[in-house]
């Protein structure tokens, strides 16, 4: 039997020094459900959510700090920095084999977003 999985979500208290990036972020008072994926899901139910969380972090003024502490510390689960679990491993594996490619962010489709209703949400 494989253990429990525990998802390493943001924190919500007030933090400072290196961690102070975190109370400028775009998804400070969002359900984490919208960056953490239930059990299995998948297909459809999986790519809008993932949308909505790259719309979220698209103008995000701490993109760039929290997507540098996801790759450091590894993180293996949700969207962190625009990026979600599978960009991460790719860019991970990318660097290992000493290939450079920009950190640009994948932004959610517009018509992804207008079926989200995510355009008129800000």
């Amino acid at each position: 039997m494989l253990p429990a999985r525990i998802p390493s979500t943001p924190t919500r208290e007030v933090s400072s020094g290196l961690e102070g990036w975190r109370d400028g972020a775009a998804c400070r008072g969002i359900e984490p459900s919208v960056f953490f994926s239930p059990d299995n899901e998948r297909g459809t139910a999986r790519g809008q959510r993932e949308s909505r969380a790259r719309q979220i972090c698209q103008d995000c003024p701490v993109l760039t700090q929290c997507r540098e502490h996801a790759l450091a510390v590894g993180e293996p689960y949700g969207i962190w920095g625009g990026m979600t679990e599978t960009d991460r491993r790719r860019h991970t594996n990318r660097a290992r084999r000493g290939e450079q490619r920009p950190l640009v962010p994948r932004q959610a489709t517009q018509a992804t977003a207008d079926a989200l209703h995510l355009s008129s949400a800000r």
